[in-house]
């Protein structure tokens, strides 16, 4: 402590002078006021970082100049002196907003441990603050990187929804992002200030999940030795992220389902009823509707998830954002691993365009950290690539493509070549799948993904 501006309000001058010099011996810097009417106009032309003003005076008491300090001042510690007759309108002092009171009469150490405790506190409120707006920025929509239409879709429709209650459901490979929207649709709602709390479905084995989700009461099964709060209670005023929900079991599913359609849930092994007030956002990568249809997963808890639904595509469907993303993942990993990667060769970025991405942006991202952490020189080439990408190569354009002077969706480009190379394998196996996928250096599960993808049919027969 020391060099904090304190402000003293009392009545009393013995009182004034007293603690006006040993808070000076201590490093404050002290301001003094006989009484709440010359108090308040120094609180509304200096920022104090403690008021320290007395319960009774004349005139303007410590209870309007609590009120004055939690309106004008909202920084300030406000801490109240007291006598013992009036200790209960002190406690309701705290209640109204105060830090703490202080009875009379007082000790000076005990001065010193509130004040610590009062700016302790402050500094902590502050560092939280810093801490929210730095996670808002980090998930502000235009930081989920991509300027391709699909996601340009994506981010005008999370901005609609966002400071929404509704139940959202993001749909998506792995490695695609989803948790990345689910935080920017929480930071940038209403629900900011709460808790995000994300819980995924498919790493919790099923007999521990309901425990995570619902929390339990102390001897509610074998080792519960103590109660304990889910997430659910945990996420309270906030979000709770389900990613993977097509992994949770049927019974889950059940609960869930009380949980989006009343708000309450009870505690494994308890009886009361508790109130949440949570909006749920759910991910998956799994065909949701299939899963209904082989009776998998819940009709009933699908139609409540699936309110607001959130497609977010595959790498390989908005190659156009590569670069974006390689520039992205470069300037983050030169930062975190203290390395001056000024960038990669076009012919480098050539190779990466014609892979398929399976692992999505999160394979894009670790193969660039792996990059920047072997690379000694200063630029990316192909010769500097994994293996898987030796053999690509961004060559030529292919015989009679040319980008016109209005310029070429590239997205639309590759994915009319990907289906024309498609189409030729098969016509030249006579649509025997496993051998056009050979010629296609594809795995057979790959590539009739793609046939259904592109609506590709055979009409010779």
């Amino acid at each position: 402590m020391g060099s904090e501006k304190i402000l003293i309000i009392d009545d009393s001058p013995a009182i004034l002078t007293l603690f006006s010099e040993f808070l000076k011996g201590e490093g404050f810097e002290v301001d003094t006021s006989p009484d709440g009417a010359s108090g308040i106009p120094k609180i509304e032309k200096n920022s104090y970082d403690i008021v320290l003003t007395d319960l009774k005076m004349p005139g303007v008491d410590g209870m309007e100049v609590l009120r004055f300090v939690l309106d004008h001042s909202p920084d300030s510690i406000c801490i109240i002196l007291t006598g013992h007759g009036t200790v209960k309108n002190a406690v309701e002092a705290i209640k109204l907003g105060a830090f703490d009171y202080l009875t009379k009469p007082v000790k000076m150490d005990e001065i010193l441990i509130t004040f610590k405790r009062a700016l302790e506190y402050r500094n902590l409120k502050r560092e939280n603050i810093n801490l929210r707006s730095q996670l808002k920025k980090k998930y502000r929509f235009e930081n989920i990187i991509g300027d391709n239409e699909k996601m340009l879709r994506i981010f005008e429709l999370i901005e609609k929804v966002a400071d929404s209650d509704s139940t959202i459901l993001i749909l998506g490979e792995s490695g695609t992002g989803k948790e990345l929207i689910a935080k920017a649709i929480h930071y940038n709602s209403y629900r900011q200030e709460g808790p995000f709390v994300p819980v995924n479905c498919a790493a919790i084995p099923s007999e521990l999940l309901e425990s995570e989700l619902f929390g339990h009461e102390k001897r509610a099964f074998t080792n519960a030795i103590r109660t304990r709060i889910g997430r659910f209670e945990l996420a309270n005023g906030g979000t709770v992220f389900l990613d993977e929900i097509g992994d949770m079991s049927p019974i889950l599913q059940s609960k869930l389902l009380r949980v989006l359609q009343e708000r309450q849930f009870e505690r494994i092994g308890g009886i009361k009823t508790i109130k949440t007030d949570i909006r749920v956002i759910a991910a998956t990568h799994q065909d949701l509707k299939l899963a209904v249809e082989q009776k998998r997963f819940r009709e009933d808890l699908y139609y409540r998830l699936n309110v607001i639904p959130i497609h977010v595509p595959p790498l390989r469907e908005k190659k156009s954002d590569i670069p974006l993303l390689v520039h992205h993942f470069l300037d983050h990993f030169n930062k975190s691993k203290k390395k001056k990667i000024k960038g990669m060769t076009n012919e480098a970025i050539g190779c990466l365009l014609q892979y398929d991405w399976p692992g999505n942006v999160r394979e894009l991202e670790n193969t660039i950290e792996r990059l920047v952490i072997l690379l000694d020189n200063d630029v990316i080439t192909p010769q500097d690539l994994p293996e898987k990408f030796q053999s690509l190569s961004s060559g030529d354009l292919p015989k009679g493509v040319e980008i016109p002077e209005e310029g070429i969706s590239l997205d639309t480009a590759v994915n009319e070549f990907e289906k024309k190379l498609i189409l030729q394998a098969l016509i030249k196996t006579g649509w025997v799948k496993n051998k056009a996928a050979r010629l296609l250096n594809l795995n057979r599960t790959t590539l009739i993904e793609k046939i259904k993808r592109q609506n590709l049919q055979r009409t010779d027969s």
